[in-house]
């Protein structure tokens, strides 16, 4: 489409890469003006069955830390240059977490708190920070999550899930138009809304649609 672009292979979980990244943004374009923080995945299986170092650490550390070692980074060039904006890719699971998320749930929770203490501190700045909440989209994160039978059968209702474009628009629409956060679709907010003002009863609801799976897979272990 005519414009420039200075693509850089990293690993957000070593932060000497993220330096590095910075740098050469800076030695190429003088400045940086935007930093959308989407690098991430999901490993969803119960808790128990889930691998210590592979699935619990490497998510924190690529989801959470990942995300807040990438702001640090930027974040003195913007304060200088009293310009910038932030945008950080949640989940919905950052809002409500059902089973099985439990480790991602946590690192997306993470991600919000993150994303509205920055907010409060960049503000004076002139540094703007957006967190972005979409629904399942069908995208190279499916292909990580595991083969777990539960997430199978409840998975997304298709009137609820969202294409990558849309999350592209939803992007660039936080870029021109900087806000405190988008869900999308924006129906999304309604599950969001239920779980917190109708806690007790989403928690029953949910335990005792997956309960059945956890019991098969326990005795199967």
């Amino acid at each position: 489409m005519g414009s420039e672009a200075l693509p850089v292979a990293l690993d957000v979980s070593q932060s000497g890469q993220i330096d590095a990244m910075v740098s050469s943004t800076l030695q190429t374009y003088g400045r940086i003006d935007i930093l959308f923080n989407n690098a991430g995945f999901g490993r969803l299986d119960w808790f128990e069955a889930l691998d210590p170092i592979q699935d619990i650490q490497a998510q924190i550390t690529v989801d959470l830390l990942g995300v807040m070692w990438t702001a640090r980074a930027v974040l003195p060039h913007m304060y200088k240059q009293r310009s910038g904006h932030i945008i950080n890719m949640c989940s919905m699971a950052g809002w409500a977490a059902p089973p099985l998320y439990s480790v991602y749930a946590a690192a997306k929770f993470g991600v919000r708190g993150f994303s509205e203490a920055l907010r409060r501190e960049a503000m004076p700045f002139g540094v703007h920070v957006s967190a972005i909440y979409p629904g399942s989209s069908p995208t190279e994160f499916q292909q990580h999550i595991g083969q777990n039978k539960a997430k199978k059968r409840f998975s997304t209702p298709r009137w609820l899930q969202v294409s990558s474009d849309d999350v592209a628009r939803g992007v660039i629409s936080l870029a021109k138009r900087p806000r405190r956060s988008l869900f999308l679709p924006r129906l999304m907010g309604l599950p969001t809304f239920i779980n917190s003002h109708f806690a007790s009863l989403s928690d029953r609801a949910q335990a005792k649609a997956f309960a059945p799976f956890h019991e098969e897979d326990m005795k199967n272990r």
